[in-house]
Order: C-alpha cells, then sequence, then structure tokens
C-alpha cells in the first residue's frame, strides 16, 4: 500500500521549509534541541485534524465554501502575524515563561499545533494528495488514507526533528551573541510575517 513513490513524494514535501519547519528551527535556535523535540511533537500532531478532515470529506467544505475557507484562512493568517510580533518584540525568539519546564515546553507544543490546523490549505492538499496513491484494489480507501496519512506524520516528524536538532547545535553560539541572536530573531519574524500575508492572500486551490 506505501509505494516508494509516496515516500519520496511525501519526503520532498516535508523537507520544503513551511510554517512548521521555520517554527521547530526557530525553537531549536532560540530555546534548545529538547524544545524543538515538543515543537516537532505540536507540528505533526496539527495534521491530524486535516487528515480527519480529508478522510471523512470535511475539507470538501473548505473547497467549495469561500467563507468557511476565507474564515479559517484569516485567523491562520492573523496567528502567523501575531506570531511574527512576539518574536520581533522579544528579547529572544519564542521564549517561554519558564524555560525547561512542562508548562513551558506546552507551551510551544501548543503553538506548533495550532500553526497547522489555522492552515486551510494543509486539508485540502491530503484532500488532492493522499486518493493519488490509493490502489483501486483497496479494500478501504478510509483505511488507506489514515494509513497513508500516518506514514506521513511519521516522516514529518523525523524530519522536524532532524531540522530541530540541527538548529539546536548552533543554539549556545547564537544565543551568547547578542547582535545575532536580534538578528536571527527579526529574520525569523520578518519570515512568518511574510506567510502569514502570502496565507491571507492565497485563494482555493
Amino acid at each position: 500500500m506505501v509505494s516508494l513513490e509516496f515516500l519520496m513524494t511525501s519526503l520532498v514535501v516535508v523537507l520544503i521549509p513551511g510554517t512548521g519547519v521555520l517554527y521547530t528551527v526557530a525553537t531549536g535556535l532560540f530555546i534548545g534541541k529538547r524544545a524543538s523535540v515538543f515543537a516537532a511533537i505540536g507540528c505533526t500532531l496539527g495534521i491530524i485534524p486535516a487528515l480527519l478532515a480529508s478522510a471523512l470529506g470535511l475539507a470538501a467544505v473548505f473547497h467549495t465554501s469561500a467563507i468557511a475557507f476565507q474564515l479559517v484562512k484569516y485567523i491562520g493568517a492573523a496567528y502567523l502575524l501575531y506570531l511574527a510580533w512576539q518574536m520581533w518584540r522579544s528579547s529572544s525568539s519564542l521564549s517561554v515563561a519558564n524555560e525547561g519546564s512542562n508548562k513551558g515546553y506546552l507551551d510551544v507544543m501548543v503553538k506548533g499545533f495550532l500553526l497547522n490546523i489555522l492552515n486551510p490549505k494543509l486539508s485540502i492538499f491530503f484532500l488532492a494528495f493522499l486518493p493519488q496513491f490509493i490502489p483501486a484494489s483497496a479494500q478501504s480507501a478510509l483505511v488507506s488514507m489514515f494509513t497513508l496519512g500516518g506514514v506521513f506524520m511519521a516522516l514529518t516528524f523525523a524530519v522536524f526533528l532532524l531540522y530541530g536538532f540541527l538548529s539546536g547545535l548552533f543554539s549556545e553560539y547564537i544565543v551568547k551573541s547578542d547582535k545575532l541572536s536580534v538578528l536571527i530573531q527579526r529574520v525569523f519574524a520578518s519570515s512568518f510575517a511574510a506567510l502569514g500575508v502570502k496565507l491571507a492572500l492565497s485563494e482555493r486551490a
């Protein structure tokens, strides 16, 4: 059921930098490798609502209803702009009140989760992407979609962990340099703002 073509295509999709990758990398850089694991978990869990929506046909609502799509789209764009503003004004990107505490890591994970569930195009992506790899001989299309979706999530988590680990390696050097820390923080803030504007101006596929 899980073909090499699906694995390769999914890997390419996951490797392309997006909001989840950007968030995980920023977390690894400014909070550390351990926090980036929670960012990766949050971003991966944020895929579940999109997968469920696609499997149950709810994604079609976003595709056909302009109001539903626009509502979620603007909420998502506003959240991205909020994160950009938060990064820009803070002394360290994505910092939490109690670094290393369970509450702080939970906050990191929740932010990653919200990044994905507030992107209406993710549901539409799954609706268009997964059915292509379901064979006609499959006994249950629903089971096949959940299986492929689970594999996609596993790849996402693995790649995000790698991104987070690599960024965490440079965390100590960046945090020690106030100028470099502020510069990179503002680069990430600008990137999130750009992604928020791009989402706000996007149209249904």
